[in-house]
C-alpha cells in the first residue's frame, strides 16, 4: 500500500482492516492541544496509536493529510429526541403519525447531527422504541449515523410530561415494571420525569411528578441492572428528590421557581453542593441556534449555570434537540461556543463539555469523547484552531465515524 499526503479517503473505507493514518496541523486530544502534524493511527474502525512526533510515516501507511485543521473527538450529544420536529409540534405529531414516519424523521435527524460533527447521540426519548430499528439500520451497514444510545420512552406519570411517548408508569410497582422493560429491550440509560415541562399540558415545569419513593424505586432497579439513571428535573423540588434518590444525571437542572406569578430560576445552594459531592453531574440542555435578544429567563439560567460551575458542579454542553426552532439537531457546537462566551469557560472545558465529560454523563468515557489509543475512530476535523476560537467547531472540514469518513 502507498503512501500518500494527498488522498482524501482511508483505502476501501478502512472496511478490509487495513490500517491507516490521519494526519492534520494539530489534534486537540480531548484534553490537551498537540501541535506539529500528529498523526492518528486508525485499524478497523479503532484508534491504535497517536504519534506526536511529526516525523514522517513508514511509507506502506496510506495517510489521509487534512492540512490546516484541528482534529478532535467527535461531538457527543447527551440529550437529543430525534422523533421530534424542532419546527413542528412534537405533541401532536407523536400522537397521530405511524411509526414509518417517525423512523425516517429520526433517520434524517440523525444525519443531520452526523454532518455537524456529532458522532454521538443519546436518544432519551423517542416512541415505541423505534430508536432500536435505526440502530439495528447501522449495525447492518445499510445506512452510517452517529452511534445511538437510547432510553425509549421516558417513564412518566399518568397524563405526565411527554405520556404521548407510551411511558406512563405509576408507583413504586409500576416504575420498577417500567425499568425493568427497558432493560429487557437493551435500552443503555433510565429516564425518568421527576418533574412537569413544557411540551405537554397539565403538568408544568414547576411541579413534582414523582415522590422520593418512586424515584428511589428507579434508582435501584436501574442500577441493580447496571443502567445509569437520568432524570429530567426544572425545578428545585424535583432536582433535589432526584438527587436524594441518587440519579446519575440531572436533565436541565434550572432550578425553576414561580416568583410573584412569574418563571423564575435561583439555585438552591445546598442542593448544588450535594450535587458537587455526589458526582451528579448536570446535562444543561442549553445549546440552541443564536437569536436576536436571549429571552430572560434564559440568560439567568445561564448565569446560574456559570455560578454553579464555579462551585465546582461538573456541567455537560447538551441540547434537547427537537424542542424548538432553534433546537436544531445539529445545534450542539453552538452550545460549545455559548460555554466559553457566556458561562465563562476556558476553549478546552467548553469543548471537553461535549467530548469527554459527555462522554462520561452517557457511560462511554471509555471508548468516546478522546482521540487516544483504545477509542472508536470518531474523529471531527474543523478549520483553525478551536481553542483559539471556539467558532471554528462550525467550519467542519471532516468527520470520521469509526474510521469512516461520512463528510
Amino acid at each position: 500500500m502507498t503512501h500518500s499526503d494527498k488522498e482524501d479517503n482511508p483505502p476501501g473505507g478502512a472496511a478490509d482492516g487495513s490500517m491507516w493514518g490521519l494526519r492534520a496541523a494539530r489534534l486537540f486530544d480531548g484534553v490537551t492541544l498537540r501541535p506539529g502534524r500528529p498523526l492518528v493511527v486508525i485499524r478497523a474502525g479503532r484508534i491504535v496509536d497517536v504519534d506526536l512526533s511529526g516525523i514522517r510515516p513508514s511509507a506502506d501507511l496510506h495517510v489521509v493529510d487534512l492540512g490546516d485543521v484541528t482534529l478532535l473527538p467527535g461531538l457527543v450529544d447527551s440529550h437529543v429526541h430525534l422523533a421530534f420536529d424542532p419546527h413542528g409540534h412534537p405533541f401532536e405529531q407523536l400522537r397521530q403519525e405511524d411509526d414509518a414516519t417517525v423512523l425516517d424523521r429520526m433517520r434524517t435527524h440523525a444525519r443531520q447531527a452526523l454532518r455537524a460533527g456529532i458522532t454521538t447521540v443519546r436518544d432519551l426519548g423517542d416512541r415505541n422504541y423505534l430508536g432500536l430499528s435505526l440502530r439495528a439500520e447501522y449495525e447492518s451497514g445499510a445506512d452510517v449515523g452517529p452511534e445511538l444510545l437510547l432510553a425509549g420512552p421516558p417513564i412518566t406519570r399518568t397524563g405526565g410530561h411527554c405520556w404521548f411517548l407510551g411511558g406512563e408508569a405509576d408507583g413504586v410497582d409500576g416504575v420498577r415494571a417500567a425499568v425493568a422493560e427497558r432493560v429487557a429491550r437493551g435500552m443503555d440509560a433510565i429516564k425518568v420525569m421527576a418533574t412537569g415541562g413544557v411540551l405537554t399540558p397539565g403538568w408544568s415545569p414547576f411541579e413534582s411528578q414523582y415522590g422520593l419513593a418512586e424515584l428511589r424505586a428507579v434508582v435501584e432497579t436501574a442500577h441493580e441492572a447496571g443502567r445509569p439513571v437520568c432524570a429530567h428535573a426544572h425545578s428545585g423540588g424535583g432536582i433535589a428528590d432526584a438527587v436524594a434518590a441518587g440519579v446519575d444525571v440531572i436533565e436541565h437542572g434550572f432550578f425553576l421557581r414561580l416568583h410573584d406569578g412569574q418563571g423564575d430560576a435561583e439555585p438552591d445552594w445546598r442542593t448544588v453542593a450535594a450535587m458537587v459531592e455526589a458526582g451528579v453531574l448536570v446535562s444543561t440542555t442549553t445549546a440552541r441556534r443564536p437569536e436576536e435578544k436571549m429571552p430572560a429567563l434564559v440568560a439567568k439560567v445561564r448565569d446560574n449555570f456559570g455560578k454553579m460551575q464555579r462551585e465546582g458542579l461538573r456541567l455537560v454542553c447538551s441540547s434537547d434537540a427537537g424542542v424548538g426552532p432553534l433546537k436544531t439537531h445539529d445545534c450542539l457546537p453552538y452550545g460549545v461556543i455559548d460555554f466559553g462566551a457566556l458561562l465563562g469557560f476556558a476553549h478546552a472545558e467548553a469543548i471537553a463539555a461535549a467530548t469527554s465529560v459527555a462522554a462520561q454523563a452517557c457511560g462511554v468515557a471509555d471508548r468516546k469523547g478522546r482521540v487516544a489509543p483504545g477509542y472508536d475512530a470518531d474523529v471531527l476535523a474543523v478549520a483553525g484552531n478551536p481553542l483559539e476560537r471556539l467558532e471554528a467547531l462550525l467550519e467542519v472540514r471532516a468527520v470520521f465515524r469509526a474510521g469512516r469518513r461520512v463528510r
